[in-house]
């Protein structure tokens, strides 16, 4: 360094103290905006819908602690207005309801089924199509395995009555062998696995979109080096790519602890009926029964107010856990 270059840093330091660099000036609001016009009008779209369809729907939250009524008054606002207060009334009625708790141990149990069997599918597939050598035949799969995303529950479940159903072509196929067709569709003790399996087949190619994503950074000059050090494919697998996807599965898992009690509704309502309310009643359909159908609507939203609470709590302990083992979950203090 020369001593130029030296004298002036020295005297950069002594006006700053302790030579800290100067923090940039912040530009003012409408310079910012002026600058950012194109990209603020392309996001309105989406921001104007998450306002109206997810953040204004919390104000009618308010109805968990009155006995609301929406015909008492002209409007939304004047209803909420002149409906009863009874604070934690509709909590009391709740939590000393029977079916709520026999839904909530429902709910509960079928995450805890599908976590275990549902959650680690995508990410299998993931790695199986990223080691696929033939671009054609890796095309070719994922377009098979995405497209019953698109379908809806109502095709979905018909497709499956179609084939286990009791004169699906299981059934059938087995009548024809002699033997006795199995009670898929309609037995109560199996239905947690006729569920996941459901929902495997519907989205568990369209969760591996992410997963080959991060698949897709990782650097393969480190595939290449451990190859070169005599490393076999499952070394690499374990010391490589599985580390190579732990920060994405981390945040994944995080996110679908939080979203633990809502296991789905249109699956389960259209079902409901062939297993019986006690195998299939989740928190989505109790509401719905017992809240939407009899214009109770208070004792829904506490039922739904619980829910939220209760995945708040589960994405807080799980993010706090990431944090403890060194992962950045998805908020980090830094």
């Amino acid at each position: 360094m020369s001593t130029t270059e030296t004298t002036r840093r020295a005297g950069s330091d002594k006006t700053r103290p302790g030579g800290a660099t100067p923090r940039r000036r912040r530009l003012p609001l409408r310079t910012r905006l002026r600058r950012d016009w194109q990209l603020l009008a392309m996001i309105a779209p989406g921001f104007v819908i998450l306002l109206i369809f997810s953040y204004l729907p919390i104000l009618g939250n308010v109805i968990a602690f009155q006995d609301y009524n929406p015909y008492v008054g002209s409007n939304p606002l004047e209803a909420f207005v002149k409906s009863n207060w009874i604070g934690f009334g509709q909590f009391q009625l709740l939590f000393a309801d029977p079916a709520f708790w026999h839904a909530f141990r429902n709910t509960l149990a079928i995450t805890a089924f599908q976590l275990v069997f549902f959650f680690p599918l995508p990410i299998l597939l993931a790695i199986v199509l990223h080691s696929l050598l033939s671009s054609r035949l890796r095309g070719f799969i994922q377009t098979v395995v995405y497209l019953p995303h698109f379908f809806s529950w109502v095709l979905v479940v018909s497709f499956f009555v179609a084939m286990l159903g009791g004169a699906g072509l299981l059934a059938q196929t087995m009548r024809e062998a002699g033997m006795e067709p199995w009670n898929v569709m309609t037995n109560p003790d199996t239905f947690i696995i006729l569920v996941t399996v459901e929902a495997v087949w519907k989205d568990v190619g369209w969760g591996t979109i992410v997963f080959l994503a991060a698949l897709s950074t990782i650097d393969q000059n480190l595939y290449e080096a451990a190859a070169a050090d005599g490393a076999g494919r499952w070394r690499r697998l374990w010391h490589i790519t599985l580390p190579g996807l732990r920060p994405v599965i981390v945040l994944l898992l995080i996110l679908r602890l939080g979203d633990a009690l809502s296991v789905g509704f249109e699956q389960f309502l259209l079902q409901r009926d062939a297993v019986g309310r006690q195998a299939s009643e989740v928190l989505d359909t109790f509401v719905y029964h017992f809240s939407i159908a009899t214009g109770n609507y208070g004792y829904g939203a506490a039922a739904g107010l619980f829910k939220a609470a209760i995945g708040l709590c589960l994405i807080l302990a799980a993010n706090k856990v990431a944090h403890m083992l060194g992962e950045r979950g998805i908020y980090s203090r830094s």
